[in-house]
């Protein structure tokens, strides 16, 4: 195999983990500048930045009139975060974790979606357009959740000019986009090399592109200790990835669902309630709990290979 591929798989690698420790110092800076809880700035600018590559390959597919598979992609990310990304940050380093009304807004928002498919294993664009105004009310919630607790927000001196911070949240998302391209390139190259199969690839190596941006910036801000960062970024890309990614799809050309959707979706909202459990047991996720949850995705992972 070419040598090349090799060099660019190990290149993608360093734009990710580059890109993302620049992103989230960025981010932590707009934080205490605007002097409001970082998990609020996960919420919102790293959650919506690192889902801006659904968003973009929704909304062309739909135009181009394949969203077929949109409800399935978006549910599999979810699950995706909410197991592996919150998973890995508490595997490599136990944090604390104080849950709020977005996390239950998001199992809400899981639920949700779950009703709209079952009924008729469609998504029309009137449901659409009900999914873009819970997005609308839940930003409108954020926003005024951030004003409430700005006072009580930390101040400090250790900020980054408002230019440089711009500069490094622009330049480390776009390491994090491109860096994730050329790792699922290279990867799926390689791995079809070894004699996997298409579908596996699929299922694995490109699934797992997809959710890159929010795996490393989550592990990179929980190493940092900004775990208000990585816990806003998974509750916040599984927001964003129904209300906007989804919506937007469903608002340009209306959505048929299998019934592998429907089950994946009762999937995410049970693997939600039990992440819920786990993180109220003593309000922290331990490495025995983000144990559990990457072992719970490697089952589900079985699960969807072999149905």
């Amino acid at each position: 195999m070419n040598v090349k591929v090799y060099v660019m798989l190990i290149v993608g690698f360093v734009l990710l983990i580059k890109g993302a420790d620049f992103f989230v110092e960025a981010s932590s800076s707009v934080a205490r500048m605007l002097r409001v809880p970082s998990i609020i700035i996960g919420l919102t600018i790293v959650a919506f930045g690192t889902s801006a590559p659904e968003l973009a390959v929704s909304a062309t597919a739909s135009l181009a009139g394949n969203n077929e598979i949109a409800v399935g992609n978006v549910l599999g990310s979810n699950i995706f975060n909410l197991l592996v990304v919150l998973g890995c940050c508490g595997a490599i380093h136990a944090f604390k974790v104080r849950l709020r009304w977005d996390f239950l807004a998001s199992i809400l928002v899981g639920v949700i979606l779950l009703l709209m498919i079952f009924r008729d294993f469609f998504l029309s664009r009137g449901e659409a357009l009900i999914l873009l105004g819970l997005f609308v009310a839940f930003m409108a919630l954020t926003v005024r959740d951030a004003w409430i607790n700005r006072v009580q927000a930390e101040e400090t001196t250790s900020t980054l000019p408002p230019v440089r911070c711009c500069f490094y949240i622009v330049g480390g998302l776009a390491a994090i986009v491109w860096g994730g391209d050329l790792v699922v390139d290279c990867a799926s190259e390689i791995a079809l090399a070894f004699g996997l199969s298409q579908t596996l690839v699929g299922l694995t190596v490109v699934a797992l592109g997809t959710s890159l941006p929010e795996l490393v910036t989550s592990i990179v801000a929980s190493r940092k200790g900004e775990n208000g960062l990585a816990l806003g970024n998974v509750i916040g890309s599984n927001i964003f990835n129904i209300l906007m990614v989804l919506a937007v799809s469903a608002a340009v050309k209306p959505i048929a669902v299998n019934r592998f959707a429907v089950i994946d979706a009762i999937c995410l909202v049970i693997f939600s309630l039990i992440t819920l459990v786990l993180c109220r047991s003593r309000e922290q996720l331990s490495r025995v709990e983000g144990l559990i949850m990457l072992g719970m995705y490697a089952g589900y992972l079985v699960y969807i290979c072999i149905r």
